[in-house]
Order: C-alpha cells, then structure tokens, then sequence
C-alpha cells in the first residue's frame, strides 16, 4: 500500500505535467508545419525583400506582429480559447489561391495565401475571441507581401509623376529656372535631373504605411484619430520624397552630381523616416489638442 500510494501522486503530477505542455505542443506543431509547407514561398519572400528595396521593409513587418502580439498577450491570455470551425472556411480560400498561383505561376496568390493560411489558422486553433483580439495584427501581415507587379506598375507610374511635377513647382518657388521633359527637368538650362522609377517615392510610401500602422496600433487614441494616422502616411510619404528630390536637385545644382548622388542613395534614405516619424507624432498632437474629452470620458481605446 506504501508503493501504491507514492505511485499514484507521480500519476497525477505526470498528467498535470502532459495537460500543461499539450496545448502549447499544438499551435508549434502547425506552425512548424506550415513553414515546411510554405518554405519555397517564405525563401522568395526573403529573396525579394533583400534584392528590392521598395519592399525591404517587410521583412521588419513579421518582427513587429511579433511584438505586437507580445503587447497583447495579457488580453489573448484572457480570452477564452477553443477552436472555431470557421477557419477551416478561410483555410479553404487559401488552398484555392494557392492552388490559383502554383497553376498560373502567380507568385503573389502564393504569398497572399501564406497570410490567409496564418489568419485560418489562429481562427481555427484559438477560436473566435483570440482571432478578434488579434484580427488587426493579422491584417498588418498581409503589408509583409510585395506589391504584384501590375499594381506595381499601376501606382509608380502616377507616383513618378507626381513626385516631378511637385519637384518642378518647389524648386520654381525657390527661384530657380526649371524645364519639365517628361521625367526629366532641366535646372537653369543646363543641369539635367532625371526622376527614374526609383525616385517615385515608392519604398518611402511601403515604408511609412508600415510605421504609421505600428504607431496606430500602440497609441491610445480613438479609433477615427487612428484611420487619419493611418490614412496620411500616404502623403506624409509624398511630403518627404518631395523634399528628398528638391534637395538632390539643389545639391545637382550648386555641388557635385557625386554628392547630390551621395545624398539621394545615402543620406536621404535615413533621414526622411526621423522626419516622417515627427510629422505623425505631430499629427497626433495635433488631434489631440482639437479634441476635448469630457469630464469622466473613458480615456481606453479598443483597438
């Protein structure tokens, strides 16, 4: 009976043990299983972020869902967990495009549905609270994949554009004699600037959407104040790509093509995003201080 009864205290303590580490041995299963399944798909994605540098930054956008689900992990630890069979739906549109992009070799469909496969996923494993308390996070992911190379050329083509027309008309405030030859301007009939594709103004846009969406999703602020935020990075990624090209075209102008080069390629890329940084955190304030929030007002925001 003395046996038996130190026996049975182990049993116990080893089914405790076995119920404690089987829910985690679940989601890391089907995490490691998706990675297996999408490791072509996650190299290409690496591979591009490294060779193109409008899209560099979302290899930083995994790291920061991380960081947001850390934020959270108090509110996901309170919710009540269970699987939802809704996610299996979801799981049933990512296979489909998936199966779209390995048939038509659309590489895009491929990635898109890496994301689909992840939201599928946590609906399905961690039911419907945590999906919801978590829904913004995993809509952040889908900004880790390339644009496709239609709407690529759909919006660099306008952005191009614009960033020359805003170029010329600030650099004619500034006195100086400005030509306009499709994308190239022509500075006091003798210094020509040609606005390529990689002025647009593209990997500053992916770039500030990126930041704007993490600075939306940390602040407390209501949820209107967080669409504006979100919504003028846009132009807050105009405003600096603009001011990026009038100083290269000055620096054409009264320096060296070797230093206004230096600036563009170099300099400009780390300066623009302090600058763009404190045109949100400036927006912020600024909302801020037209609005008044009444005496007793709960000052929490829902994400």
């Amino acid at each position: 009976m003395a046996e038996l009864s130190k026996v049975i205290p182990e049993v116990a303590l080893s089914e405790q043990r076995a119920d404690a580490v089987q829910p985690w041995l679940v989601p890391i299963a089907v995490l490691a299983a998706v990675l297996w399944s999408y490791w072509a798909t996650v190299g290409g994605l690496v591979r591009e972020w490294q060779a193109d540098d409008n899209y560099s930054v979302g290899q930083l956008v995994p790291l920061a869902a991380v960081y947001l689900v850390w934020q959270e992990r108090r509110a996901l630890a309170a919710c009540r967990w269970g699987s939802c069979w809704w996610g299996l739906a979801i799981l049933a549109v990512a296979a489909a495009a998936r199966a779209f992009g390995l048939l038509f070799m659309y590489e895009s469909a491929e990635r898109y549905s890496l994301v689909l496969t992840a939201i599928g996923l946590v609906l399905l494993v961690a039911g419907r609270q945590a999906f919801w308390q978590s829904r913004w996070i995993l809509l952040f992911l889908f900004l880790m994949v390339p644009l496709p190379g239609r709407v690529h050329n759909f919006i660099s083509g306008p952005l191009q554009r614009l960033a020359t027309s805003g170029a010329v008309f600030c650099l004619e405030l500034l006195g100086v004699t400005v030509a306009r030859e499709g994308n190239v301007i022509v500075l006091n009939d003798r210094v020509p600037v040609a606005v390529a594709e990689a002025c647009s103004g593209l990997r500053m846009l992916t770039a500030f959407v990126v930041v704007a969406s993490v600075l939306a999703y940390i602040v407390n602020r209501p949820r209107w104040q967080k669409v504006v935020l979100l919504c003028s990075s846009v132009a807050v990624a105009i405003l600096c790509n603009l001011i990026r090209l009038v100083v290269t075209a000055g620096l054409f102008l009264y320096s060296s093509s070797a230093a206004a080069e230096r600036f563009f390629h170099d300099f400009a890329g780390w300066t623009m995003m302090p600058v763009a940084i404190l045109l949100l955190l400036g927006e912020l304030w600024i909302m801020a201080q037209l609005v008044v929030d009444e005496p007793g007002e709960s000052q929490s925001c829902e994400h």
